[in-house]
């Protein structure tokens, strides 16, 4: 399994949002993350159309969490995020020609597998990964 670029900085915007507890501009996380502007608005659009971020424009303004970080559970963020969980290609809606599909011992132990993939992603919450706040904040080059 592979989870998109996408998913991966939505949530390191999550994190930040969670360790600056301010506005911040997304340009600032596009520095400090060295990653794309344009990739990180279409990112903060979407968290902010489904109620994880609220924006603000003008002096002053900028992106904050919209709900507190222990509230937001990674597996939540993934779903949000990655177009499909298709281990393999018989997961998907497209019907595959497989003989043994309907059988398949393989098939269900990749369904059991994301399964408790994604029961520990749901346990675990924004505050959970940026609990290491002084190392994530030094990492980044940003004084505590």
């Amino acid at each position: 399994m592979h989870l998109t670029h996408y998913t991966n900085y939505a949530l390191r915007v999550l994190m930040y949002l969670e360790l600056k507890k301010e506005p911040v501009r997304i340009q600032d996380i596009a520095e400090r993350h060295l990653i794309s502007r344009n990739h990180l608005i279409k990112i903060v659009h979407e968290l902010s159309k489904n109620g994880y971020v609220n924006t603000t424009r003008g002096p002053g303004g900028g992106v904050v969490l919209a709900k507190p970080a222990n509230t937001i559970t990674v597996g939540e963020i993934v779903r949000l995020t990655e177009d499909h969980m298709n281990l393999v290609e018989c997961f998907g809606a497209v019907e595959v020609e497989c003989k043994v599909k309907k059988i398949c011992r393989l098939r269900n132990l990749f369904g059991k597998a994301l399964q408790a993939f994604m029961e520990i992603l749901d346990k675990a919450t924004i505050a959970d990964i940026s609990s290491n706040k002084s190392e994530i904040l030094h990492a980044l080059g940003i004084p505590a």
